[in-house]
């Protein structure tokens, strides 16, 4: 039996694509309760701890082992990026008036990424003491963890780049 080994581009593009249609099926249809909330609460919390791990492990990756594949740290940091959007649109679902504008999962993907290309139009912002708390998290983890992934990335592309030039 044969394993079909896609181009490292095309595995990064598919895992993405992947991880934002699990992204849509996600439920958030959770109860209200106080159990509720804190079981919300918890799940946000490891699933943050999990995605700072998955993504400071891949750029450990790079860093150790020159040609490790670069589609993990790719995945991982979408993986982030897309957290935080389901962060942010849990929180505006759950707790009405902590975002304005904030309705649809395309809004939250669309502030997520404006938040860490820290473009900022003003339409989507948040409003309530919660989401500015979530908001101080995501741009710490921004600042922090995407931009040393995404540091780290850029400078194994470019070796790579560099070394298939010299070859």
């Amino acid at each position: 039996m044969s394993v079909v080994r896609l181009h490292p581009l095309a595995q990064a593009l598919l895992n993405s694509a992947l991880l934002l249609a699990v992204y849509f099926v996600i439920p958030t249809d959770i109860g209200h309760g106080t159990w509720s909330l804190l079981a919300r609460t918890i799940a946000t919390l490891i699933g943050l701890t999990v995605a700072v791990a998955l993504i400071l492990r891949q750029v450990s990756r790079q860093i150790n082992a020159d040609q490790a594949p670069l589609t993990g740290l790719l995945t991982a940091l979408v993986a982030g990026v897309l957290f935080f959007a389901l962060a942010d649109y849990l929180v505006a679902i759950n707790a009405p008036g902590q975002f304005v504008d904030l309705n649809t999962r395309i809004d939250a993907l669309y502030f997520a990424i404006s938040t860490l290309a820290t473009v900022g139009f003003g339409d989507v912002h948040a409003q309530g003491q919660a989401a500015r708390g979530l908001l101080c998290l995501q741009m710490l983890f921004n600042a922090v963890i995407i931009a040393t992934g995404l540091s780290v990335l850029s400078k194994q592309i470019s070796a790579r780049v560099r070394e298939r030039r010299g070859s």
